[in-house]
């Protein structure tokens, strides 16, 4: 099997962070356990197509929510009316741990909303910097992570 490797990146605060703009019938709200579930099917979907995997939603959901790093306030959850469509999932550490748009959403400019959103709260929290990681063959990925200010620190090795 070939090596993988991801890049992590960073945004630093002290640049102007633009103003999110949400697609039409979005609505943001933060993490509460019984959206659990739904968040969890989210992140299989998402991990299914940038090559990763999410465990079993309880054990995902224990290790989530007994993180030394885990606020419910620093996770996003957008809805619409069919449901969870997106969600950036941050840690205290100033780090983005997960960044998922529903394919039914994608191209709309969800992504992008939700990741000004959370520079926002860091921002407002007084931190210095943003990180985040993403694959290194994850391009549509880096491309929004780019286009939001955000550049390459440094490559790292993903063991398997």
């Amino acid at each position: 099997m070939a090596d993988s490797y991801c890049l992590l990146m960073r945004r630093d605060l002290r640049a102007d962070v633009p103003d999110c703009a949400w697609p039409a019938g979005v609505e943001l709200g933060t993490y509460r356990a019984e959206l659990a579930p739904a968040l969890h099917e989210l992140m299989q979907l998402g991990y299914r197509e940038s090559g990763g995997r999410v465990p079993a939603l309880p054990v995902w959901q224990q290790r989530f929510e007994r993180d030394p790093e885990y606020d419910p306030a620093l996770c996003f959850i957008a809805r619409d009316a069919a449901g969870i469509v997106g969600v950036a999932q941050c840690w205290t550490s100033a780090y983005i741990k997960n960044l998922v748009v529903h394919p039914r959403r994608q191209g709309q400019g969800l992504g992008r909303a939700l990741l000004l959103h959370a520079f926002k709260a860091f921002l407002q929290r007084r931190e210095g910097f943003v990180d985040l990681k993403v694959l290194e063959d994850n391009l549509r990925a880096q491309r929004l992570y780019e286009s939001a200010g955000m550049y390459v620190v440094r490559r790292e090795w993903v063991p398997d």
